[in-house]
């Protein structure tokens, strides 16, 4: 997620000039060592696990909610404000080249062992800052009084609580949107209007709330460490389908679709992005 382009003069930015700023910025990343993509993946994992918290701490402060529609409101604005923090900081999410890093794929530009590599490294660099924010929490949060363990055993009971079937298609959803996020912070002309896209569009995922694997782990991993009940197999069986979901949403409903309806306009896509 690299929104930091030259602006084209005048008008609104056009579909392709989109599709091929996201392509530059994901061959760009797809040629970074494997070194810098952990690194910059681990800061994203602990950055997004601030909305883990955050919704622990709005659960513990809030005691209860006037309604359930309350407490869905609170909680998605909650965990929105940590994708600001990996959006507008720059770091690898793994949910966000689910969308962006496959399109030079599609477009013959890289081949999908390049894929993979990128991939295996954000999400592994993901889900050790997810490890190590929650174990933080966990150690933190009750001994300081600012999350209480029966708020991680609420927030994981609201992901694990479903059929496999059930978390595969929210994960789906929660991919999609991620990559709606990415699409729409392309197209976004200054940084205010990035902050309201990522507010808006991820606030849905922690309103439903829709299972996202980097976001999810963090829940799930506190809610074990803090001894809730919660076991190693639970956190696989959350993860497992949650991940495939998140790829299908990303990969199939923005990135395939978006590539898909613009290459069939027919238009030369070999724009320079700083040209038009």
């Amino acid at each position: 997620m690299r929104p930091d382009h030259d602006e084209p003069s005048g008008g609104s930015l056009s579909y392709v000039h989109i599709l091929e700023r996201e392509m530059e910025d994901a061959l760009s990343e797809l040629e970074r060592p494997s070194r810098g993509l952990f690194l910059s993946a681990l800061s994203a994992g602990l950055n997004l696990s601030f909305g883990a918290l955050f919704m622990g701490m709005a659960l513990t402060f809030a005691g209860t909610f006037p309604s359930p529609l309350v407490a869905r409101v609170v909680l998605a604005a909650s965990s929105s404000v940590a994708f600001i923090f990996v959006v507008l900081g720059q770091t690898e999410l793994f949910t966000a080249h689910t969308t962006m890093a496959v399109l030079p794929v599609f477009d013959g530009r890289t081949g999908l062992r390049d894929l993979g590599r990128l991939w295996g490294v954000i999400y592994a660099g993901n889900l050790v800052g997810c490890a190590l924010f929650a174990a933080l929490i966990a150690v933190l949060g009750p001994s300081m009084g600012i999350v209480e363990p029966a708020a991680f055993a609420r927030l994981a009971a609201s992901l694990l609580d479903h059929p496999p079937w059930a978390v595969f298609l929210s994960g789906v959803v929660a991919g999609w949107l991620m990559g709606l996020t990415t699409w729409l912070v392309a197209a976004s002309r200054d940084s205010a209007g990035r902050i309201l896209v990522v507010l808006l569009v991820t606030s849905a995922i922690g309103f439903a709330p829709f299972h996202h694997a980097i976001l999810g782990t963090t829940e799930v991993l506190a809610a074990m460490f803090v001894g809730t009940g919660v076991t190693a197999a639970d956190v696989a069986y959350f993860l497992v389908p949650t991940t495939a979901g998140n790829v299908v949403g990303g990969t199939v409903f923005v990135a395939g679709l978006n590539y898909g309806h613009i290459a069939l306009v027919g238009e030369d896509m070999d724009v320079d992005v700083d040209q038009q």
